[in-house]
Order: structure tokens, then sequence, then C-alpha cells
């Protein structure tokens, strides 16, 4: 049996690693060693919180004594906090059910519950993993429970108001660039002149509503499976545990949560974690869309559009001296990337519900917390360390409205598509401008073109 180090006041002495983990733990440690990965912190927070609050809800019911509720209650909560996370070494890929970690849970919450009262870590006695820990509880109803409770941890306390500050971010630079008039763009192709302003105002409507998506999956994750035990007829658990633990979790995570209206869907299915990863998934997009653009607008400096400079952040060459690469647009957009990977990932786990029970529920928690996490951390450096920084070459912007053929499209009024047509085809051949050609043959006076460009720009 392998063994770890640990200090006593004698000095350093070496104790069996089931001390720790517990000997169902070691051994699925041991038979198990697939990736090296483990399940995320957010991921054993949540479970640390979870059979903290159901130690209190069992002393509550009468079902445990108080001296022992107590000592698993401070052991949960040290789980919640991090300070045990060393302990919890299970292979995300694991058993299906995750009964894997839930039981190195049990074992770690038991094994330092009783250092807590005996003043030696380990053992059954007097906390016992599954009598007592695990009371009322099933590791077919905590896992799935736990995984809606992260995820609306993560989605509303950090992703959400990541979000809603790139969304300042991008309504800033749409005012600061409001005036900046440029040559639009469709098919890659130039079209009409607008406002710099506008385009950073569309991404900032697309950050409102990534925000105003997950506010309504949060709904559906809001819905536990505690209480169903088993496979979901809430065998041996006491008829009010699941509903005052969850009581009790609404107020540790300051959200309104639910026990489910069928245990039995809750089980069999992860249908809320699924629509979860489609709206992040969703999210992903439309970043690497915001990236994308504003990366093509930043190409250059001198032979690409050119029309905004991103901060500079490192080096963007190795050979290439002065080359500056967009560092941060990349960044994003390799993120979104991965977070479409993951919901790939969680709908083929969403359809590995098999009669009473899903047997994907680590590998959906892994990638859906994951997304999660690589999500608002992109999001925060990419308002912070790019969209904040973001400054308009307004010579290039001009330059390129005015040498644009696309400005032919406000004289169709006066003179007609075909007109109009012959005009850029003539400017195109001769490498003149709109405004050359026209004044040049005469067709309209400068007030007239002037005009004419003025209305359909302010439009």
């Amino acid at each position: 049996m392998k063994v770890r180090r640990e200090q006593d006041g004698m000095g350093e002495v070496w104790v069996p690693e089931e001390a720790y983990y517990g000997a169902q733990t070691q051994r699925a440690v041991e038979n198990f060693p697939v990736s090296g990965q483990r399940l995320p912190r957010a991921f054993i927070g949540s479970l640390g919180l979870v059979k903290a609050c159901a130690a209190v809800v069992n002393r509550e019911l009468g079902l445990l004594d108080g001296e022992r509720a107590g000592a698993i209650a401070s052991a949960a909560r040290e789980v919640a906090e991090g300070l045990l996370d060393d302990q919890f070494v299970v292979d995300v890929f694991q058993t299906g059910s995750g009964t894997s970690t839930n039981m190195n849970a049990n074992e770690v919450i038991a094994g330092r519950a009783n250092e807590i009262l005996t003043g030696r870590r380990g053992g059954k006695s007097p906390v016992h993993p599954n009598d007592h820990v695990n009371l009322g509880q099933s590791s077919n109803d905590v896992i799935p429970t736990v995984i809606h409770l992260a995820a609306v941890a993560q989605i509303r306390d950090h992703l959400i108001p990541a979000l809603a500050s790139l969304g300042s971010r991008l309504e800033e630079k749409a005012r600061e660039l409001g005036d900046v008039l440029k040559i639009g763009r469709t098919h890659l192709q130039d079209a009409v002149p607008i406002r710099l302003g506008q385009e950073f105002g569309g991404y900032a409507r697309q950050a409102e509503l990534s925000a105003q998506r997950l506010e309504r999956v949060l709904e559906s994750l809001s819905e536990l499976a505690l209480g169903g035990t088993a496979v979901g007829n809430g065998v041996n658990t006491h008829e009010d545990f699941a509903r005052r633990v969850i009581e009790l979790l609404s107020g540790e995570v300051g959200y309104p949560l639910r026990e489910a209206e069928n245990h039995f869907e809750a089980q069999a299915a992860q249908d809320g974690a699924v629509e979860a990863s489609g709206a992040l998934k969703t999210v992903a997009v439309s970043l690497a869309k915001m990236a994308n653009d504003i990366r093509w607008l930043a190409s250059g400096p001198r032979c690409g559009i050119g029309e905004i400079v991103l901060p500079s952040l490192q080096p963007g060459s190795s050979i290439m001296p002065g080359k500056v690469n967009p560092v941060i647009p990349e960044v994003v957009m390799q993120v979104a990337a991965q977070v479409i990977g993951n919901d790939t990932a969680v709908t083929l786990g969403g359809q590995g519900g098999m009669l009473e029970l899903n047997t994907m529920l680590p590998l959906i928690a892994r990638n859906l917390l994951e997304s999660i996490s690589l999500l608002t951390h992109v999001v925060w450096l990419f308002g912070e360390k790019c969209v904040a920084g973001i400054v308009a070459d307004r010579e290039k912007c001009a330059s390129n409205v005015e040498r644009s053929l696309a400005l032919v499209t406000y004289l169709v009024p006066a003179l007609g598509y075909d007109k109009a047509a012959e005009l850029a085809g003539e400017a195109h051949r001769t490498g003149k401008t709109v405004r050359q050609v026209v004044l040049e043959g005469r067709i309209l006076t400068e007030d007239e073109l002037d005009r004419l460009f003025a209305r359909g720009i302010e439009r």
C-alpha cells in the first residue's frame, strides 16, 4: 500500500494513504489511472457544500447525533473551501455515475471528521463514510445535483459578470469611436460606409445577449436531483431531506434552487446540462465572431485593413522584428474552439442516459465546468487586455471611405442603378475615386455630390 509523509510532534512519519483517501478511493486510483485529470475545483467545492448541508439537515431530522454531524459539516466545509483538494485523487474518467468521486468525498470527509473527534486521521469510527457522511444520499442523485449546483454558481457569479464587464467595455468603445466614419464590408468586399462605433455597438449587443442566454439556462440548472437516491424513487432517504438540504444550498449560493419535479427525469437524463452547454457554445461562437472581426480590422498595419490598432502585449514574431500579433483575439478564438468541442462531448454525454441513470456524469461535469471557466477567464482578458486599449486609425478609415467604389450606391436615387454601376466601373479601371469620376464628367456638381453622400452616410 502506498504511503504519505505527515508531520507530527515527533517529526516526519509515514501513514497509509487509506488514512487520507479511504480504501475505496485508493482502489479506484490504483485500478483506473486513465488521464491524470481530476474533476474541477468548482465541482469538488460544490460537492463539499452538499455534504455539509446534508449533515446539518440529518442532525435536524434526528438522524445524526450532534457530535458526528458537527464534525462532518466542519470537514465538508474544508472540502468546499479547497483545504483538502490534494486528497481528491480520482480520475475524471471513472464509473459513469461518479461514484468513485462521491466515495472519495465520503472517505476524505469521514477521515477528517474522525481526526476532529479523535485526533487520528482516517478510519470508519466514530464517523462512517457511508452510514453517516452519505446518509440519505446516493451517488446517483448527488453527482447530478453537484453538476447543476456548480454550474449555477460559476455562471451566475463569474461568467455573467465577466460578460457584463465586456459589454460595458464595448459600449464605451462604441461611444468613443462613434464619430469615426469607415467603410462597411459584406462578403469581405467594400460596402457602404458605417460608423466604427456602430460596429462596436453590434459587438456590445452580442455580449448583452450572451448574458441573457445564460440567465435563461439558470432556470433549468436550478432544479436539483437530490432526493431520488439510487433510481429516482428516494429509497432510504427521509421525505423532507432533499427539500431542506436544497433550502440550505439556496442560501449558500444566493440563488433560488428547487427539488426536481420528477426524480426519474433528473437522474436518467442530463438535458439541463446539455441545454447549458449549448448556451455556452453560443456564447463562444459570439465571442469568436467579435475576436475575428477585431483581428481583421487591425490587420496590417500597412498592408491590411488597419482601421484599428490593438494594444501591443508581446513581440509577435521570433524572426520578424517589429511584428505585433493580435494575441488576445487569437486566444479568444482558440477558447471558442475548445468550448465548441466540449459541447460535443457534453451532447454525447447527454445521450448516455440509459434507463434510470445517466452514466457519463463525470464527462459532462468536466466539460461543462471547463467551458464556464475558460469563457470566464477569456472574456475578462478580452475586455481588459484588448477592447479597452483599441484605438482607431482615423486617417486610414477616412482614406478607405474616400477610395471606396461603394460610394456610388448613394448616387442611385439621382442617377439610377445602371449609371451608378457604369461610374463604379470607370473608377475601378482608371484608379480614380468615385468623386473624381463624377466631377470630371460633369455628371453632378460638387454640392450635389456632397449632399447625396451626406444623406446616405448619416442614415
